[in-house]
């Protein structure tokens, strides 16, 4: 369960007409930002009145720019700065800080809990700063909220900050800030590929870990079940450095499949929003597609899909039975047996469960 709303003794929780501007940190990556989105619309709801700002990386700034319930968004641009000159990038750093001092923030949530994030919300000079206990990090916090991070769901551990405070957290739903111009370019793709009244099932064959991914050629022979079983057409998705990999399983396929053209991450959204289902690895754009409600197939096998799958409703996890390292949570092994194990009939039968309350989807 929930920790408790409580906080150490003598101290009272805020208040919303005291909080003026508060400030969520997420870094980092963008399936990690994107479960952080869960308290958007509570700390909104809470604090209708309180200018609400998001810092997040580059990498991820579109997750949330435009997001209606944000009044900014602030970029850390932490592989820009890398690339500076050491003295230029100490300026760089101390400007960035002074931005985050001089705002005026009276309560930060940092739900990344590295130094960085630590330092960045103690400079922020805020009355409330919350955090987790996590060794050192701990100081910089006024509000030290015991983690859960090894038991619960991520987006869960989110809440578990507000709940510490005493925030309501009436909303459990993930959000991914569309825009029309993403929306409009992902209508155009459609029409063109003659996508339009078709059944779609987008594939991912990406992740950020080497150990995650599963064969190509058994991506390319699913496809060819999915289209025998169920007239879909299908749809692969390949994001920067992958365009090679995604000819490659086209060329595989047994049947004709559809690569999305270049996008940035909102035009992905977008696309993805418009498919039935995504069957995917445990990677950024199967959290997207969980975050605009599209129906998701994880594959899953050396990280923990209870701490870290797509989150919402029916939504369903395929993993390789009768191993005893899954979850092992290392980014290289020497064999990956956890994914090479795991069949083309295991994945179909995580589909038929995916549809099986979708009484349009019938087997041919």
């Amino acid at each position: 369960m929930i920790p408790s709303a409580s906080l150490p003794a003598g101290e009272k929780r805020p208040e919303p007409g005291s909080i003026r501007r508060i400030l969520v940190i997420k870094l980092r990556a963008v399936g990690d930002v994107v479960l952080s989105t869960i308290v958007i619309d509570n700390l909104r709801r809470a604090f209708p009145a309180a200018a609400i700002d998001f810092l997040t990386e580059e990498v991820s700034q579109q997750v949330v720019s435009g997001h209606p319930q944000l009044d900014a968004v602030v970029v850390l641009e932490r592989k820009a700065i890398a690339r500076l000159r050491a003295g230029e990038q100490l300026r760089a750093h101390f400007a960035f800080l002074s931005r985050i001092r001089s705002a005026g923030y009276d309560l930060v949530f940092d739900f990344f809990g590295n130094p960085r994030s630590a330092l960045l919300t103690w400079w922020s000079g805020a009355a409330w700063r919350v955090g987790y206990n996590y060794r050192l990090r701990r100081n910089a916090y006024t509000v030290i909220v015991p983690s859960r991070a090894a038991s619960v769901h991520e987006a869960e551990w989110h809440l578990d900050a507000l709940n510490f405070l005493g925030i309501p957290v009436p909303s459990r739903h993930l959000s991914f800030a569309l825009s029309a111009a993403a929306a409009g370019k992902a209508a155009a793709f459609w029409r063109e590929a003659g996508l339009e009244g078709e059944r779609v099932i987008a594939l991912n064959f990406s992740g950020g870990w080497a150990a995650k991914r599963w064969p190509l050629a058994r991506f390319a022979e699913l496809a060819g079940r999915l289209v025998q079983h169920y007239r879909a057409r299908i749809l692969v998705i390949w994001g920067p450095g992958e365009y090679e990999q995604a000819r490659q399983l086209a060329a595989l396929a047994p049947v004709p499949v559809t690569l999305i053209p270049p996008t940035d991450l909102k035009e992905l959204a977008a696309l993805l929003q418009r498919a039935d289902l995504m069957i995917s690895t445990d990677s950024g754009p199967m959290h997207i597609a969980a975050s605009v409600c599209t129906r998701c197939v994880a594959l899953f096998g050396p990280t923990n899909p209870q701490l870290q799958g797509p989150y919402g409703a029916g939504h369903q996890i395929v993993t390789a039975s009768g191993l005893d390292c899954l979850g092992c949570n290392r980014t290289a092994c020497d064999h990956i047996r956890c994914m090479t194990t795991l069949t083309v009939a295991d994945v179909q039968a995580g589909v038929a469960r995916a549809v099986a309350s979708l009484p349009e989807w019938r087997q041919v």
